[in-house]
């Protein structure tokens, strides 16, 4: 189960003023799903505007309904082994997702498994968060104890040119599990729970 008060605690963070997101990535697939485009940029480069917009939608996982519309899901074995899902994620948390060779790796994937109705962007963003310690009282002691590095990857209809509309799934890895990162599970936001893309969990993640 997923702790609330845990994803409130990154969700807190993510307004234009106290965003420590670094890098954002992200690709845009024709209605054939077929590659249109990427783009890969500094997330402190974009415009006051892109910014909250882009916020706004990667907030849309840690701050969606915790075990109804957020899950968590293990991976399996053999998708931490080389060649794996897992593997591909940590190298893209580990290069900041400033690696364009494994980003088109992973665009790959998602294109080749997802599905989708329409035109629609991957997006990808990256962010380390100092986490601060707390006493038993929950009272900030001040000093980090673990800094969380995690990526958030958000697959949205585009709703124009370009424009990506709401979120209709994505995750969170590592998982964010008792105020610390948890390496062998992963976050998973679905728009409608009753009609989740399983494809997500099950081919592109590799979780259950």
């Amino acid at each position: 189960m997923i702790n609330r008060e845990d994803m409130l605690e990154l969700t807190r963070r993510m307004t234009p003023a106290r965003t420590s997101i670094t890098r954002i990535a992200g690709c845009y697939v024709d209605k054939d799903g077929e590659f249109d485009g990427s783009f890969n940029t500094n997330f402190l480069k974009l415009s006051g505007s892109d910014r909250a917009k882009n916020l706004k939608l990667a907030k849309t996982v840690p701050f969606s309904d915790t075990n109804k519309n957020l899950k968590k899901y293990e991976f399996r074995p053999e998708s931490q082994k080389p060649g794996g899902m897992w593997q591909l994620l940590m190298a893209m948390r580990e290069c900041g997702l400033k690696n364009d060779a494994l980003m088109d790796t992973f665009y790959d994937v998602v294109m080749e498994r997802c599905h989708m109705d329409s035109e629609y962007a991957i997006l990808v963003f990256h962010d380390r968060y100092d986490i601060p310690a707390k006493a038993a009282d929950k009272e900030r002691l001040g000093e980090s104890e673990e800094v969380f590095e995690y990526l958030i990857c958000v697959i949205c209809p585009l709703s124009g040119e370009y424009e990506s509309g709401e979120p209709e799934c994505g995750f969170l890895f590592p998982a964010f599990t008792d105020r610390s990162g948890d390496l062998n599970h992963v976050n998973v936001y679905q728009r409608k729970p009753d009609i989740p893309h399983m494809e997500l969990i099950r081919e592109i993640l590799g979780v259950e």
